[in-house]
């Protein structure tokens, strides 16, 4: 299957210089790159365009930022492969990837969106997540309605859903495609990526100032997240969720999905957990 590549870049030379190359890492791995640049004032522009391989098929360094939906959505609608991936700047790619998810999508139709692992290894429990970890021909997920961070997704199941929207965000667009009957998850055995912006991550840039990195994260603004605690409490949430939530779509919709949120604010009422 052809697959086409996005790598998102803004504003973080010091992710992109380590993302670009284990992206490329692998000359074996066949795919079409698109390397988009939001407007860095920080070297990442001169970076990328010094960056050579014959899998670039584009390069755009826009002057402004235009946020990621629209160059999403514009990737979506102009893209003439099989599968499409999104690859954000923080992102260390396990090389060999692409083919481990591409198989995968050739050998199973309902397969939506297939990620790789962008938590520890070692915060994988598979008691907690057996019940989710299912087999489809040759290959097993550890299936969950959505799957952010890298991995691939067929793009005409893309095109059946429709364009992403930025009022609902990414989890509730994977969601979407869910909810059509396809299947998400993340590949298993799990397929690493190390994700570099958490505050844990040996490639971390904001050790000893973590004012500075609650003040540029997105996550960390969205959410409320103003000290380490914060930030641990929430990867632990997210993690539970992945791990120990049920995998059909339905019980994070309509009436389940408002009875799991209520169960969640009791629960933090009782604790005094913000997360």
């Amino acid at each position: 299957m052809n697959i086409d590549l996005l790598f998102l870049s803004c504003n973080r030379l010091h992710y992109t210089k380590h993302s670009i190359p284990a992206l490329l890492a692998d000359p074996s791995e066949e795919f079409s790159l698109t390397i988009w640049d939001n407007g860095s004032t920080d070297g990442s522009r001169e970076f990328l365009e010094s960056v050579q391989d014959s899998r670039i098929v584009k390069k755009v360094l826009s002057p402004t930022n235009v946020g990621a939906y629209p160059v999403v959505n514009h990737a979506i609608k102009d893209s003439s492969a099989d599968l499409i991936g999104f690859i954000a700047d923080d992102l260390l790619v396990t090389p060999g990837w692409t083919r481990a998810l591409g198989a995968a999508h050739e050998e199973v139709p309902e397969f939506g969106k297939i990620s790789c692992w962008h938590f520890a290894l070692e915060e994988f429990d598979y008691e907690r997540a057996r019940h989710k970890i299912q087999t489809f021909g040759r290959h097993q997920l550890l299936r969950h309605p959505w799957t952010n961070g890298c991995g691939l997704a067929k793009v005409s199941i893309l095109r059946e859903v429709g364009l992403m929207r930025p009022e609902e965000g990414e989890s509730a667009y994977w969601r979407h495609v869910a909810r059509r009957g396809y299947v998400n998850g993340y590949y298993f055995p799990l397929i690493p990526v190390e994700h570099m912006d958490y505050p844990w991550s040996p490639y971390f840039p904001y050790k000893g100032h973590l004012d500075e990195w609650f003040k540029n994260s997105s996550t960390a603004r969205q959410h409320g997240v103003r000290t380490m605690a914060d930030a641990k409490a929430w990867h632990r949430r997210i993690l539970a969720t992945v791990l120990d939530g049920p995998w059909d779509v339905k019980y994070y919709m309509g009436w389940r999905g408002k009875l799991r949120h209520g169960k969640d604010r009791l629960r933090r009422a009782l604790t005094g957990s913000r997360f």
